[in-house]
């Protein structure tokens, strides 16, 4: 596994003190009621709008070449209500960190832990497809209490953040692994673990395979599909948290097992998952991460989408 960070004096260091101040105010807003959390998590994302104009400007680039088809219009006030699910989604990370289970459970309803239950009783580790939505600290903590898994992360640099992504991501879930220890992974998968995997963002050439994304048919996509699916002969489910409309709370969607991948080579594979990515992204398509410049990686001779 893993070595997981741990809390130590060091972090009492002055150079963290701002972080410090940070946390405690992220940890008093949380615990404001939900319906006013909502309404300053809106307002805080429809003001970084003014501040993150180049985070803007990939957001809309991402859905104008992933939905071709749509009216300028309507693709202009998705980014808004997109931005709008970014300031939620760092009220939603300090819920997932600081709130008590019985009121995480309060403002969730879940569908499908019937699919966990059945491949546990078929003796199947679980790879848990969790795209990038910016639901996803809050959607992993509901399933968590659930199902206890393992997330799969990457270390934060800041060594006071990195403590605390761990500790809030632990509260509910057995432990978490480096996205490149695939070796753990996979060992997780045999014995029988939950996974937390998400394969939707661009990691660069030497990780990727170039397949069809949306409207776009060479996207950078991950090869650790592949042989993580090979390799674990998991069950593959994805899930979906979602926020409601009108403040009325969230809904977790665990979705049917994944049937008949093709495993011929990562090509397939990683074509394959883009297409349960494509479905998961269109049941919420207002939370997901579009101002993660997706297509960074291009295929040697083409020009950059951005």
């Amino acid at each position: 596994m893993t070595q997981l960070s741990q809390f130590s004096r060091a972090l009492l260091h002055p150079r963290y003190w701002f972080t410090w101040l940070g946390i405690a105010l992220l940890y008093l807003l949380v615990m404001l009621p939900y319906p006013l959390l909502r309404y300053l998590g809106c307002g805080l994302g429809r003001l970084s709008m003014h501040f993150l104009k180049r985070r803007v400007d990939v957001a809309r680039r991402n859905l104008e070449v992933c939905f071709p088809q749509m009216p300028a219009a309507e693709r202009e006030a998705l980014v808004k209500l997109n931005f709008e699910s970014l300031g939620m989604g760092l009220i939603e990370t300090g819920m997932a960190w600081f709130w008590p289970d019985w009121r995480i459970e309060k403002w969730f309803s879940i569908s499908g832990l019937e699919h966990i239950s059945k491949a546990a009783a078929d003796g199947k580790g679980v790879l848990l497809i969790g795209m990038h939505f910016l639901t996803l600290e809050l959607g992993a903590r509901i399933f968590g209490i659930h199902n206890p898994g393992i997330g799969v992360y990457r270390p934060n640099d800041n060594a006071l953040i990195d403590w605390l992504q761990t500790w809030g991501r632990m509260r509910s879930n057995k432990s978490m692994l480096d996205r490149k220890d695939l070796k753990g992974m996979i060992r997780a998968l045999k014995n029988g673990d939950i996974i937390w995997y998400a394969p939707d963002h661009d990691y660069g050439p030497r990780s990727s395979v170039f397949v069809p994304f949306f409207g776009v048919d060479q996207t950078a996509t991950t090869k650790g599909s592949h042989l993580l699916i090979r390799s674990g002969d998991p069950a593959v489910i994805p899930f979906v948290p979602r926020r409601l409309p009108s403040g009325k709370g969230y809904e977790m969607v665990i979705l049917p097992e994944v049937q008949d991948i093709p495993l011929d080579n990562e090509i397939a594979t990683a074509a394959s998952m883009n297409r349960v990515v494509e479905h998961g992204v269109l049941m919420a398509p207002d939370q997901y991460m579009w101002l993660h410049r997706r297509f960074k990686t291009r295929p040697e001779g083409q020009p950059s989408l951005y």
